[in-house]
């Protein structure tokens, strides 16, 4: 047998279970202190708390299919968090450019399949907005898919970018 020297990335997963928890624990101080569908202003002009709910996916993609997208959702969201994981334990522990957004991704994706689990939806309570032009409402899981696939798209453009370098010397 051969013996690793590199340990893997599931330690990263403390990362996931870090964002579940704050995510958890954001969407229980919303729905036991914030009103529903009232702007809560945190910086006038720009950022609202605002409590709403979404039964779709992205943007409330397919928020008034009937109830069953719940269930797409959720199997779409544990299969990506499944499929990460592995890719996490494959993965050495130093690779955190891609470790880090996997992480994100997991700890966001199960975060709002908790909320599908115990509420029948997702809790949004972020609002930002400009004049009159609002961004739908989000959350703390929300944020850090967001932010994951950003890094992965970054982490993706890195190498090509440091290859064209290379290339002109």
């Amino acid at each position: 047998m051969r013996h690793r020297t590199n340990s893997n990335a599931l330690a990263w997963l403390l990362l996931s279970a870090a964002i579940i928890g704050v995510d958890q624990w954001s969407k229980a101080w919303v729905l036991r202190a914030l009103p529903e569908y009232t702007a809560v202003p945190v910086v006038p002009g720009f950022w609202n708390w605002f409590r709403t709910y979404n039964e779709g996916a992205a943007f409330s993609f397919l928020s008034d299919a009937g109830g069953w997208q719940k269930y797409l959702f959720m199997l779409l969201a544990v299969g990506i968090s499944v499929g990460l994981t592995v890719a996490l334990a494959r993965m050495p522990r130093a690779a955190w450019k891609t470790a880090v957004p996997y992480a994100l991704i997991i700890g966001g994706a199960i975060g709002n399949v908790i909320d599908r689990l115990l509420h029948g939806h997702v809790v949004d309570f972020i609002q930002w907005y400009a004049g009159r032009y609002y961004w739908p409402s989000f959350n703390v899981a929300d944020a850090a898919i967001c932010v994951g696939v950003a890094g992965i798209l970054l982490a993706g453009l890195l190498p090509a970018r440091q290859a064209r370098q290379g290339l002109g010397r």
